[in-house]
């Protein structure tokens, strides 16, 4: 009996030294491999989602239109403008801008006076002056006679000033009296003792002439001017 319990204990003593041994030469040899250790869990992050690109648009390039030639457009011919030309007025306008409303000199306003002048020869100068208390216009021309003549003489037209003359109270105005035309031919002359002066149809002056003053059928008047000698021009 004491034969078997020796038996089992040597197997059990030999076994616990091996262990012993194994022990002592994994701790002492270096190139031995780690032992395993629990791994921890692997951490993972989690992938950010992406936006999903949109797609570029692919831009359609419109073909060129097909040129255009716009229909050649005729300019309307204006109508030509219509013109009037100028014809002489008794006021002095220019024909253009319509007269003024006047108020012509007339023989309960005015004296009117037939003068000798040097120069030029064979001219009298026709003053009429405002003797009235407000102003009043020399229209045109005086219409001209001598004693018992009907018609009055010829008016030259081309001394017709650009405006009427405007007489305030005691101004004056002139008229240029030729009294002769071109020497030669039958001319009907004669001495005269009056001149008649129409300043407008329906108010005559007549004054005296000049002692001497002789006449034809040439004779003439100029229109109504400022200045005398703007009269005697002509």
């Amino acid at each position: 009996m004491r034969l078997s319990v020796r038996t089992l204990a040597l197997p059990a003593a030999a076994l616990a030294a091996a262990l012993s041994l194994t022990a002592c030469q994994s701790s002492s040899d270096p190139d031995a491999a780690p032992a395993p250790t629990s791994a921890s869990p692997r951490q993972t992050t989690a992938a950010t989602p992406t936006t999903p690109t949109t797609p570029a648009t692919p831009t359609t390039t419109a073909p060129d239109p097909a040129p255009t030639t716009a229909p050649a457009t005729t300019p309307a011919t204006k109508p030509p403008k219509k013109t009037t030309a100028p014809t002489p007025a008794d006021n002095g306008g220019n024909g253009d801008d319509p007269a003024p409303a006047l108020t012509p000199c007339t023989a309960k306003n005015v004296k009117v006076v037939a003068s000798k002048v040097s120069r030029p020869i064979n001219h009298l100068a026709l003053t009429v002056t405002n003797v009235g208390d407000r102003p009043c216009d020399a229209v045109g021309a005086p219409l001209v006679g001598f004693d018992q003549s009907q018609a009055p003489i010829r008016i030259v037209e081309e001394s017709k000033p650009q405006a009427v003359v405007t007489l305030t109270p005691g101004e004056s105005a002139y008229a240029s009296l030729i009294l002769t035309g071109e020497p030669g031919g039958d001319t009907h002359g004669m001495t005269v003792r009056t001149v008649k002066v129409n300043l407008t149809t329906d108010s005559m002056v007549t004054v005296p002439a000049p002692t001497g003053t002789y006449v034809d059928d040439g004779a003439a008047v100029s229109y109504w001017q400022r200045e005398l000698a703007d009269a005697l021009q002509y």
